[in-house]
């Protein structure tokens, strides 16, 4: 059986509306309970929440820690989303690279219309 690799659980994590709407929260707030984050997600209810914070602890996007009755989650920034990020990043240096690189070998704009209006 073929593992995904982590960079893959990010972006699977990242796909849903609702995951990224916590990821969201807790970008802004910081860590939170469980309560807290449903709290402030009107479209779906507890249990779904829950079941999407479970996605993205497995996906290594979140961490969690329970004190008594509570969990709480906050963003892992050294996990599965920094190696996704670094794929992104790659991607965009690559393409800039490129389009920088194919920008100063084509013609001027001028000598380009010049060479239309003459043949």
């Amino acid at each position: 059986m073929v593992r995904p690799s982590t960079e893959s659980l990010a972006f699977d994590a990242l796909s849903d509306g609702v995951r990224r709407q916590i990821l969201a929260i807790l970008s802004e707030h910081g860590e939170c309970t469980v309560s807290e984050i449903t709290e402030r997600i009107d479209s779906v209810g507890r249990t779904t929440v829950s079941s999407h914070l479970r996605v993205l602890r497995t996906s290594g996007v979140v961490q969690e820690r329970k004190v008594g009755r509570y969990r709480y989650v906050r963003l892992d920034a050294d996990g599965s989303v920094r190696e996704a990020l670094d794929f992104l990043q790659r991607i965009m240096t690559q393409a800039a690279d490129e389009l920088s690189a194919s920008a100063s070998t084509a013609e001027p704009r001028d000598a380009f219309e010049e060479k239309l209006a003459v043949g």
